[in-house]
């Protein structure tokens, strides 16, 4: 196999400040809580100083918020889709500053912000732009109102993304927004914040406060929030169920997901490992709908897993800066810590373990692509969300079980079915508890096609029509 020569990026088109602080009714100010480090992940240099919001400080952000709700709730649509499609034109033009700050602080390869990530942004945001004069078209009536404040925690996986599928429906159906993101990537949401400075974005619309779980919890229990939207952890999700019951704050959860690839024998190979190698590996396999369960009919398993074996013998991992690279390093040492307990869990209950010949980085978080095969249902690493770069192999024989393998999971965010029939494809997607069911593909998105889950990963939907409605008083 022929050798990549290194290609990097140049982080010098980021100017990374010593220190942020809060983002407050349009100007940046100072939090009353510790600061903490920012960190590379891949390098473990220290990037900033973060300020912690207290909940004194998320109260000023909400109040701010609700003063600016008056006047941005006024707004004719068409004055609102302004303001969204200049942010949408603003993001194109920095996309290449934010998919190197993007990479710097979550770890992910430059590829994979650079044409993946930052142009999705862009496209949230000009396709609810497109909304925001036409909501009385939108089949919820001919008024639908806004909600008022809409209290939005974000992730650390896809931090620009995830803010991009709140903050964008939000502002086109007239609401304003407090935000809060992942303390181990807070660095491109502080940079939307000058983003929606340079697009001249009424003070107080959009509201950004950085902190840990205290901050978090403050913004989804503040009594002047009117809507909560989290993406994140089951567990946090449940509280988060918990605090906002008895209230008349509206909801929506995107939680964790154990997705299952199915395989058929009539599958095309190459293109289905394609797609299984997009599905676990993808973004070090931090993403919620991963396809962390291979289900491979038993009549192609040793055809199928040599030609993954393969493949994933040509995956580069290192730099995520450089343009070569395939996996990026892992997001922070709490998680690269729970990734190596599943790992290890999985090899002491029986399953076998494989990772291609793969150098791992002296300094940074890193873990190898990894494939379990001789898998039991039972096993953890076949039940629990690794969210990581973890590929868990089973097999089935017929239809009917390759179903019932795939829903036996407290989840259901997501699925993939691989097949030359589409009555096939059809049969099973019918039967499957699952949000989102891909097939002959794998992780594709769109701004116009709804996102979400059953069972544990959640309820409500973002993305599409189902977007607006979340913020919609109907």
């Amino acid at each position: 196999m022929f050798e990549y020569a290194p290609a990097p990026e140049s982080r010098d088109v980021v100017d990374i400040k010593p220190a942020y602080g809060l983002f407050i009714d349009g100007e940046f100010v100072d939090g009353s809580g510790p600061s903490f480090k920012t960190v590379n992940p891949a390098t473990e240099e220290q990037l900033a100083e973060i300020a912690t919001a207290s909940s004194d400080d998320v109260d000023r952000a909400v109040r701010a918020a609700r003063k600016a709700f008056g006047v941005w709730s006024a707004l004719p649509g068409s004055e609102r889709a302004k303001y969204l499609f200049r942010i949408a034109r603003i993001i194109q033009e920095r996309a290449r500053e934010l998919a190197v700050l993007e990479t710097l602080d979550n770890g992910k390869p430059i590829r994979e912000s650079r044409d993946v990530d930052v142009p999705l942004v862009a496209a949230h945001f000009f396709y609810y732009a497109g909304w925001a004069d036409k909501l009385g078209y939108a089949g919820f009536g001919p008024d639908p109102r806004p909600l008022g404040v809409a209290g939005q925690v974000i992730p650390w996986n896809f931090p620009l993304l995830m803010l991009a599928w709140k903050v964008a429906p939000a502002l086109a159906t007239g609401n304003t927004v407090v935000l809060k993101p992942a303390e181990t990537t807070p660095l491109t949401a502080l940079l939307f914040a000058d983003i929606c400075r340079q697009a001249d974005l009424p003070p107080g619309v959009v509201n950004i406060v950085t902190g840990a779980g205290e901050t978090g919890a403050a913004v989804v229990a503040h009594p002047d929030v009117n809507k909560v939207a989290f993406t994140g952890s089951t567990e946090v999700g449940r509280l988060i169920a918990r605090a906002v019951a008895g209230t008349d704050k509206k909801l929506t959860l995107e939680l964790g997901g154990k997705a299952a690839n199915i395989v058929y024998e009539d599958a095309a190979i190459d293109q289905a490992v394609e797609g299984v190698v997009n599905g676990i590996f993808f973004n070090q396999g931090h993403v919620c709908c991963a396809g962390s369960r291979l289900l491979v009919q038993e009549s192609i398993h040793d055809e199928l897993l040599d030609a993954l074996k393969r493949r994933l013998g040509t995956l580069r991992l290192g730099d995520p800066l450089d343009k070569n690279t395939d996996i990026g390093a892992i997001n922070s040492a709490e998680q690269l810590a729970r990734i190596r307990e599943l790992s290890d869990s999985g090899e002491a209950e029986g399953a076998r373990r494989w990772s291609p010949a793969c150098e791992l980085p002296e300094r940074g978080y890193w873990f190898p692509p990894t494939v379990f095969t001789g898998v039991a249902q039972s096993h953890r690493v076949a039940r629990e969300e690794v969210f990581g770069p973890v590929l868990s192999v089973l097999t089935f024989r017929t239809p009917a079980e390759a179903v019932e393998k795939a829903n036996n999971t407290p989840y259901g965010l997501s699925a993939g079915i691989w097949t030359e029939k589409g009555s096939r494809i059809l049969w099973t997607a019918e039967r499957l508890r699952a949000g989102v069911v891909w097939a002959n593909t794998f992780n594709r998105f769109d701004p116009a096609s709804p996102f979400g889950g059953y069972k544990e990963s959640g309820h409500g939907r973002e993305g599409g029509l189902h977007g607006l409605e979340a913020y919609l008083d109907v």
